[in-house]
């Protein structure tokens, strides 16, 4: 324990958790890989979209908010981040793919966190994309996985059904 954890009373505790990790290869190419993968996931304007969900002043309002924002897989990306541009800015490999979908759904992430509040630690849940020798590799740790650890079977039927989500998505478009 830090010197400071000690002086504040801070209680301080660290735990393993298992995580399952879900893959799917594909040989098609990484652009083809990606836009499978989105085509069903909203990509809503997100200044505007947190604008109107913040102002939403009831359930029913954010419902409308967030329908208005999911694709047709029930998800939405909230952000994408390139780590194989930064990759190749460090001089790395000129073909280096490797991006990081953040994708969820506030509605499914609210429904996990009445029952285990750290579920909005894991909400929206990552799926990386990398190009490799071996094809188009993508990645998702499970948030069954994740929340599994917190003992709540609710949290986690909620989460199982996201996963499926997930997984569906990611099996597709490497068909």
């Amino acid at each position: 324990m830090s010197f400071l954890a000690a002086q504040s009373g801070a209680r301080i505790s660290t735990e393993e958790v298992r995580v399952r990790k879900f893959r799917v290869i594909s040989s098609e190419p990484f652009d083809d890989v990606l836009k499978d993968l989105t085509a069903t996931i909203g990509r809503p304007e997100m200044s505007g979209f947190l604008k109107a969900a913040s102002a939403a002043r009831t359930r029913e309002e954010l419902e409308s908010v967030v329908q208005g924002a999911i694709g047709a897989s029930g998800l939405m990306e909230f952000l994408r981040l390139d780590a194989g541009d930064v990759l190749r800015k460090e001089g790395g490999p000129e073909g280096s793919r490797i991006l990081r979908l953040l994708v969820g759904n506030p509605l499914i992430m609210s429904q996990m966190a009445k029952h285990v509040p750290d579920a909005a630690a894991y909400a929206p849940v990552t799926i990386l994309a990398v190009a490799g020798s071996d094809g188009v590799r993508l990645s998702y740790d499970t948030m069954a996985s994740l929340l599994s650890a917190y003992g709540s079977r609710e949290a986690v039927k909620v989460a199982e059904d996201l996963d499926a989500k997930v997984e569906g998505l990611m099996t597709a478009a490497a068909s």
